[in-house]
């Protein structure tokens, strides 16, 4: 099975080659080529692979930019569902090369297993390519992580961060610290050893470690498996631009929970951000043509963490209950509450939405009226519309202001047929000035709806959106 990736990969790496860039600024001029970066507007858990996934269908490559296996994107195709964890959402389509990029920290094992399950149950249909610089996440940063997490908890009881406890933050700090290791690393087995004695060295405050022998063992076997898969991902994509083929970022976790402008420390060890997916990618800044941000028509949130909208009463749990609210990677059900337009225009300046891909409007199908959040009530008076305080203790005691917009009908099968024949022209009217109620807000057009959890039950909204692709500001009201 690998072997034929790997030859499929290099024959698709290795077409049309020609000069990078020939003449910039002729090449851009009319040019075909599109970059998307789609990210997630909220705490995560907005559907994202859902977006990508249908946005896939008309791209070359996908590429995951960041995260590991902490992330779960869940998608429902007619042969049934699945998650993918560490793998891009374009292995799932003929014709499409996934790449798991630099910008990820990689679990070899768990992504060898991943790859498997897809293999057996005949849905790993695109190409795998792997980027010789992501990181390789242990059983070491596994069990650091549930050490760190219990030690918060142990000295302060509310300072735990409820992380998924897969290793992604000891895999990040180890990387930033330069004990890291290397997916291009695992076929040179001295330098290897000779890195992994120097990690272990720096895990003495552990005291249940795998053999350091065993390990190296390990790795070095899955590694000589996956070699085939592993190359240098920039130049691919840098030639595919000069190709002008259609190239899609996939973010996981949320801009929310950005390690620098997320809320700090309830957050992610990476940067899942626009800017974030060109670091994690290595695509500069002018080559993106579009930035989607996917967000709920409600917001969730797994673990610690300010909430502002969170609902804990019975409207709550009927947002879990019928969006059947439970973590992909963990299980852990999900805190829920309404949509906030706060945090949403913070996302939107942060990461320069084009538009949004709005998920989920089915759940709230049936309420007589629809809460959203326009600003918040700080506990000194002051209040917020844009701005994401820098302290989240600020956030813990914000009371939120709501707006209440008609609700719209339940997404019933006959309606849900109606909008697979007419397009967006048969979403209920009340929907559709909810989603102008969020452009009047952020200033960014609604470009696609999820009304269902299925593959196909996602629908493109008509222009006009043109006018707001690169959107001005909304006033800044510090």
């Amino acid at each position: 099975m690998l072997r034929e990736l790997s030859r499929r990969a290099t024959r698709s790496g290795s077409q049309g080659k020609r000069p990078i860039y020939p003449n910039a600024s002729e090449d851009r001029e009319g040019r075909s080529t599109t970059v998307r970066i789609v990210v997630g507007a909220q705490f995560g858990d907005e559907a994202k692979g859902k977006i990508t996934d249908y946005l896939a269908a008309g791209a070359r490559y996908v590429v995951r930019t960041g995260g590991g296996p902490n992330a779960g994107h869940s998608i429902h195709l007619p042969e049934g569902s699945l998650v993918l964890h560490q793998l891009a959402c374009g292995v799932l389509r003929h014709g499409v090369v996934g790449v798991s990029g630099p910008g990820m920290v990689i679990q070899p094992m768990k992504l060898e297993a991943e790859m498997q399950d897809l293999e057996r149950r005949g849905l790993l249909r695109g190409q795998v390519v792997l980027s010789d610089r992501a990181h390789v996440l242990l059983p070491v940063h596994e069990i650091e992580d549930a050490w760190e997490d219990d030690l918060r908890a142990k000295v302060n009881p509310g300072a735990g961060l409820g992380t998924t406890r897969q290793g992604i933050g000891p895999a990040y700090a180890d990387r930033s610290g330069r004990f890291g290791i290397r997916l291009g690393d695992l076929a040179h087995r001295a330098r290897l050893r000779e890195s992994l004695e120097l990690l272990y060295a720096t895990k003495t405050h552990l005291s249940n470690l795998p053999s350091l022998d065993g390990l190296a063992a390990e790795l070095a076997e899955v590694g000589s498996r996956l070699a085939p898969l592993i190359r240098p991902t920039e130049p691919m994509l840098w030639e595919a631009i000069a190709r002008r083929e259609t190239i899609l970022l996939e973010g996981a976790q949320s801009a929310l929970l950005d390690v620098d402008f997320g809320m700090y420390p309830y957050v992610t060890s990476s940067h899942p951000t626009s800017a974030g997916a060109l670091v994690g990618s290595g695509i500069p800044p002018t080559e993106v043509d579009e930035v989607i941000g996917v967000a709920k028509a409600y917001s969730t949130r797994v673990g610690a963490g300010p909430f502002p909208t969170e609902d804990s009463g019975e409207r709550g749990e009927y947002l879990r209950r019928v969006g059947g609210e439970r973590g992909a990677t963990t299980g852990r059900p999900r805190r829920c509450g309404w949509l906030d337009l706060v945090l949403l225009r913070y996302a939107a300046r942060l990461n320069g939405f084009t538009s949004f891909a709005i998920t989920k409007v089915d759940v709230l199908g049936g309420l007589e009226e629809i809460p959203v959040c326009t600003q918040y009530v700080l506990a000194d008076g002051s209040t917020v519309r844009d701005v994401l305080p820098s302290q989240a203790d600020d956030l813990v005691h914000a009371q939120p202001v709501y707006e209440y917009l008609p609700g719209w009908p339940m997404f019933h099968q006959r309606l849900k047929d109606r909008i697979k024949s007419e397009g967006a022209m048969a979403l209920p009217l009340t929907l559709r000035r909810f989603f102008d109620r969020i452009l009047e807000e952020t200033r960014v057009p609604v470009q696609y709806v999820g009304y269902g959890a299925e593959r196909d039950e996602t629908v493109a909204l008509p222009p006009p959106f043109e006018h707001a692709r690169r959107p001005a500001l909304t006033p800044w009201t510090g």
